[in-house]
């Protein structure tokens, strides 16, 4: 069983930050690997040929080891969500008469690519909305509705693993059958998920898996990575980097033959720079850590820290996901008594507890550097309230 790994990070001993949906905190040996990097790039002539290509392969074969993937040349490094979504976007045939099916209020950066798609191309974009508050069963309910939202004239299924205002979780698995049986792509953002829940890709089988990096991964800040699966294979970049390149490490070493043929999978969507010598080193540090406590071990640590709260949070007037259709790291309190979510979180921040609201729910983000204290702040706090 995971124990807790606060000394890891250089967190204040007073903070109780359950906000990781909002940002993770650096680990010190991430930490250590940027300065290493900012350290070196002082010298630049010890910076070499292979290392443009050394950290980002390292990389690729990393998150594939994460996520179950046996390619690791299905691993594109991007600098954020919507650099990702805007790939699939550009590549992801369209035309009138078929939509797009989306969630209500999903996360803005795999919506608005859709918007811009769906619009140029005369398609429907199908929202299912949110079941109304006190409906028993609401995830559930909300899935049911999901997998009814996909039709014939589906092209497009773009989703995330958990909803990043509430932690409402979506069985990827069946929609995926669904879309598949439709023969419409299937676009996850898994920002908020992946790295602290278990997740499969070969299962699974998304046409794209996007992923920023700077929150359940704990890498630095504008990171990404992104699986491509075989749909994608022949698919138009949204730039033209060198390192994109068959034969890129000869360009690098001082051939200046240009050539059309793209590095082989995922390779060709890379955003340029990729190679980042302060980044790369920081977020294979950060993958080692993931790997080294396991998605599946990071869900059960937090959910034996929200298990004896429960009954707390809902005696203080809050509702919660049913646990079969949330992720323990991330859910949402929804007050049944009409506190103001903004006004509760403000108080919780005098108390040292951060968290954050979305929309009408206060969003909790639990992770392996708290403790049973940080889940007693927010509970007395909320029951003062």
């Amino acid at each position: 069983m995971l124990g807790c790994q606060r000394h890891r990070f250089r967190l204040p001993p007073d903070l109780h930050y359950l906000n990781c949906a909002y940002m993770a905190p650096l680990a010190r040996e991430v930490e250590e690997a940027g300065l290493r990097g900012m350290w070196r790039r002082r010298d630049p002539s010890t910076i070499f040929t292979s290392d443009f290509f050394a950290q980002a392969d390292s990389l690729r074969e990393r998150f594939a080891r994460l996520i179950g993937g046996s390619d690791p040349r299905r691993v594109a490094i991007i600098p954020a969500v919507s650099y990702g979504i805007a790939t699939a976007a550009r590549n992801a045939p369209l035309g009138r008469g078929q939509n797009v099916v989306i969630l209500g209020e999903q996360f803005p950066s795999n919506v608005y690519a859709w918007m811009r798609k769906a619009d140029e191309s005369g398609a429907e974009l199908r929202t299912v909305e949110r079941p109304a508050m006190g409906k028993p069963n609401r995830g559930a309910v909300w899935n049911e509705q999901l997998l009814e939202a996909i039709d014939a004239d589906t092209a497009v299924v773009a989703l995330p693993v958990v909803h990043w205002a509430d932690g409402t979780r979506f069985d990827v698995a069946a929609v995926g059958r669904r879309a598949r049986e439709v023969g419409a792509l299937f676009v996850i953002d898994g920002t908020q998920s992946i790295g602290a829940m278990p997740f499969d890709v070969e299962e699974v089988a998304p046409d794209a898996l996007v992923v920023a990096a700077y929150k359940t991964l704990f890498g630095p800040y504008q990171s990404g990575l992104a699986w491509f699966g075989e749909r994608f294979d022949g698919g138009v970049p949204l730039e033209e980097p060198w390192a994109a390149r068959e034969g890129s490490e000869l360009f690098v070493a001082g051939r200046l033959d240009y050539v059309q043929a793209y590095r082989p999978a995922a390779a060709r969507y890379d955003v340029g720079e990729r190679a980042n010598q302060i980044q790369l080193p920081m977020l294979n540090a950060a993958l080692d850590m993931v790997l080294e406590w396991r998605p599946e071990r990071i869900q059960d640590y937090c959910a034996k820290l929200l298990e004896p709260f429960e009954d707390a949070f809902r005696e203080a007037g809050f509702d919660l996901e049913d646990g079969a259709w949330r992720g323990a790291h991330l859910f949402g309190l929804r007050s049944r008594r009409g506190i103001d979510a903004e006004a509760t979180a403000a108080a919780l921040r005098r108390a040292r507890v951060f968290v954050s609201v979305r929309g009408a729910a206060i969003r909790v983000a639990p992770q392996v550097y708290n403790d049973r204290s940080d889940l007693e702040a927010l509970a007395t706090t909320l029951q003062r309230l």
